[in-house]
């Protein structure tokens, strides 16, 4: 599972190179960053590494998101993805981004996120967000 999880993570950023990026930290019990990229209008893939882990074992989550309210300054997304580490399971988020400046690259996002599998979790967490914009 760790090996398909890390071929998908290489995929995923060598198709970022060429695109536009969006960092996020995500505060809460379990901490993570993640860089993601939409792909046409509504569809927003993100890889996530757990932080506030040993470097020798990282929480690993690819999550398959999905914009359904996109406005200027808000999107709410919701997802589907899988989650390795500490915590195994599948993981599916809902979410709120926030982008409240003139300038639309800054913002901050609220995320609620059940995590089914070796035991069930409810996590939520805030943060800020980054797009890198041409």
């Amino acid at each position: 599972m760790k090996k398909t999880l890390l071929i998908l993570v290489f995929s995923l950023f060598s198709s970022l190179a060429f695109s536009q990026v969006t960092v996020s930290y995500h505060h809460g019990s379990l901490p993570f960053i993640g860089i993601n990229n939409q792909f046409g209008e509504r569809f927003v893939p993100e890889f996530r590494l757990g932080t506030n882990d040993f470097l020798t074992d990282f929480d690993v989550e690819l999550v398959a998101n999905f914009l359904l309210m996109k406005k200027e300054s808000v999107e709410i997304y919701g997802g589907l993805g899988g989650r390795v580490g500490d915590i195994d399971g599948l993981v599916i988020p809902i979410g709120l981004n926030a982008f409240p400046f003139a300038r639309k690259d800054f913002g901050f996002h609220f995320e609620l996120a059940p995590l089914v599998g070796d035991f069930d979790y409810l996590r939520g967490t805030f943060g800020i967000r980054y797009r890198f914009i041409d």
